[in-house]
């Protein structure tokens, strides 16, 4: 990644509903989200929530296709895990294994509220 695509993303990233957002679709996964989904999870309003899809997507963060009438966005994992790389690039000053974090391909997306159990 170059610096000034870094720093397209960090911009994107840096504004708390598209910070929101982004999450929300990374923990979606790559089938990714309807926008209306996304607007509801979010409480967003439709024409908000266009303005920062725009933002992500010419950022390279997101992408978005057409199901139907629906338009769907996922997160694109290749730039997350690209600027991952390029801001942890000189960690440690040693290889990139051995400096955390990794950037990880993505999972199975964990339930946004956790059930706090007592102890038995």
């Amino acid at each position: 990644m170059e610096k000034i695509a870094a720093i397209g993303a960090l911009g994107a990233l840096a504004q708390d509903n598209r910070l929101d957002v982004f999450r929300l679709l990374v923990e979606a996964g790559p089938k990714g989200m309807a926008a209306g989904q996304v607007a509801t999870a979010l409480a967003l309003p439709p024409n908000t929530l266009s303005f920062h899809f725009d933002r992500l997507r010419q950022a390279g963060l997101v992408s978005v296709r057409r199901e139907g009438r629906s338009l769907i966005y996922a997160a694109r994992y290749e730039t997350m895990n690209a600027l991952l790389a390029y801001l942890t690039a000189n960690c440690c000053s040693g290889p990139p294994e051995a400096c955390p974090p990794v950037a990880c391909p993505p999972t199975v997306p964990r339930h946004r509220k956790e059930v706090r159990r007592e102890p038995a």
